[in-house]
């Protein structure tokens, strides 16, 4: 599912990235290549993110986004 329209991310892209060890939506989507533009989906992002970090199998301790 595209997450943000402006920019093409998808939702895996955004799951994929986080697993990495990136926490903030806007980190995310510069690592993806394209900063937010609109930023309408930024909501969404983030809590994609939290998601991740939040996942039993995620042991990891990252800098929280601002």
């Amino acid at each position: 599912m595209y997450i943000c329209v402006c920019n093409g991310h998808r939702e895996s892209e955004i799951r994929e990235a986080a697993a990495t060890g990136l926490r903030c939506a806007r980190e995310i989507y510069r690592h993806l290549g394209k900063p937010p533009r609109c930023g309408r989906c930024l909501d969404l992002a983030a809590k994609l993110v939290d998601e991740v970090h939040s996942a039993p199998a995620f042991q990891s301790a990252g800098e929280l986004c601002s």
